[in-house]
């Protein structure tokens, strides 16, 4: 259900959390995060997520109309200029439309594999401090088939603005779990039969075509900075790599995420729907 309101008024408080859009540890606090982008809107609109508001201009409004008032909840729609939109958020806007939303309550590991059908395929994420390598190893998870993702406790979280808008929305169609350990996490895995693949090269490792991914597996990927810590590689199964040419030492997370969500879901037969 749609209220629409003019903006007449930056200091509101109901407008406080497009004030703080920098200000990701107190949008944390509060349990929301930040849609931002036509695209990512109309993805938080069409989901379960509960929507708090939205700021957009009158003209973008009507083309999200529709799904506002298809929803259940009452949600605040503020009006403004792209320059009022620009003076509030502190920052330049290409496409003037922003929701908030709320981040769900996150599922335990156990609940989520509980939930997923087998062979699991996961990913697990060490280390990722970018916000726009986060968001785009999440949007290729869900393009790619991954069934939850696990996010370890030196990585950012994926709900951050730019990350969020980097995944397109992904993040709202793949369960994620914050983990205080991963090393701790992976070894758990492990016990339960779910093979860990490192995605860091070893001498004792394998190429990434003769990894079998028809079994339950976690694909563990690394910043490409450091790679996966030491700590964490203790506790992966397979060790594997992508072959690449000598002068080049390493790939962008997401890329290589994308090399090993894409080799996983052809070894499981994934064909496009007719």
């Amino acid at each position: 259900m749609l209220r629409s309101k003019v903006i007449d008024d930056l200091n509101a408080p109901e407008l406080a959390p497009y004030r703080t859009l920098r200000q990701m540890e107190e949008h944390r606090a509060k349990g929301i995060f930040v849609a931002q982008g036509e695209k990512v809107v109309q993805t938080l609109l069409k989901s379960e997520f509960k929507v708090i508001s939205m700021i957009t201009s009158e003209e973008w409004l009507d083309r999200v109309r529709p799904l506002l008032e298809a929803r259940g909840e009452i949600v605040d729609a503020f009006i403004g200029s792209k320059k009022v939109l620009m003076e509030l958020t502190g920052h330049s806007i290409y496409q003037p439309i922003l929701a908030i939303g709320r981040i769900p309550r996150q599922p335990t590991i156990e609940s989520m594999l509980m939930s997923l059908p087998r062979p699991y395929l996961l990913a697990a994420l060490d280390g990722l401090s970018n916000a726009e390598n986060i968001g785009a190893t999440v949007r290729n998870a869900a393009a790619m088939g991954i069934q939850g993702l696990i996010i370890g406790e030196t990585s950012c979280s994926p709900w951050l603005r730019r990350a969020v808008r980097t995944s397109m929305g992904g993040i709202l169609s793949l369960p994620c779990v914050h983990v205080e350990d991963l090393s701790l996490t992976l070894r758990n895995l492990r016990e339960q039969g779910i093979e860990t693949v490192a995605c860091h090269p070893r001498p004792d490792g394998v190429q990434l075509d003769d990894v079998d991914f028809s079994k339950d597996s976690c694909i563990v990927l690394g910043s490409e900075g450091l790679g996966i810590s030491e700590k964490v590689l203790e506790s992966c199964s397979v060790f594997s790599a992508i072959p690449i040419r000598r002068q080049i030492d390493s790939l962008n997370v997401a890329n290589a995420a994308a090399i090993y969500f894409y080799e996983a879901q052809r070894q499981r037969g994934y064909r496009m729907p007719d």
